[in-house]
């Protein structure tokens, strides 16, 4: 086992910034008000569940069609671009429909374990060792958890405009990890 703190960290801060579960906390209460209760220990775990089975099957399904992990890394990082200029920007572009009920469905995939979550995981393995990324996985699971369990009670604390200004920050860590992403991939990429 090959645990390290400094990839622990920053595969923590970048799952932290692509979930965006601070930045989510008006999707939450929103679904909260409509639907009711939220059951946050299961929209966790099988987030958890989801991301950790994707970091392990995400590879062969990429072997199966033809495709490297350098390569879907460099894709991954135009994907975490996008999102860091959405965070930062305040756009949306990428709009899906309301879910119309607060299952797991809509809260741990795709809001937790969406498709920049899957994309940075597999962008993840390509330079981290895979214990670092399940100890992040783990860490931003409880932290999910947290946030999900008190999320009225950090609205009422930060704010709207502190949510915001969280969201942005994230976000230009975000696009300076694309960036990062992107230039260690793709010289492995031309390299080959």
């Amino acid at each position: 086992m090959n645990f390290d703190i400094r990839e622990i960290t920053t595969a923590t801060m970048i799952l932290f910034a692509v979930i965006d579960i601070l930045g989510s906390i008006p999707i939450i209460i929103g679904l909260r008000n409509k639907v009711g209760h939220i059951q946050s220990e299961k929209a966790s775990v099988v987030a958890a569940i989801i991301m950790v089975a994707f970091l392990f099957v995400g590879d062969e399904i990429l072997n199966l069609i033809g495709i490297d992990v350098n390569s879907f890394a460099v894709a991954g990082a135009f994907i975490i671009f996008f999102l860091a200029i959405e965070m930062i920007l305040g756009i949306s572009l990428y709009h899906d429909d309301e879910p119309e009920s607060a299952s797991i469905v809509p809260i741990a995939f795709p809001l937790i374990a969406g498709a920049g979550t899957l994309t940075s995981l597999l962008s993840l393995r390509a330079e981290y060792d895979v214990e670092n990324i399940i100890v992040a996985i783990m860490i931003n699971t409880v932290f999910v958890y947290l946030v999900l369990k008190s999320s009225r009670r950090i609205e009422k604390v930060l704010g709207k405009s502190g949510v915001n200004i969280i969201r942005k920050i994230f976000g230009v860590i975000l696009m300076a990890i694309a960036v990062k992403l992107f230039a260690a991939n793709i010289n492995e990429l031309f390299n080959a």
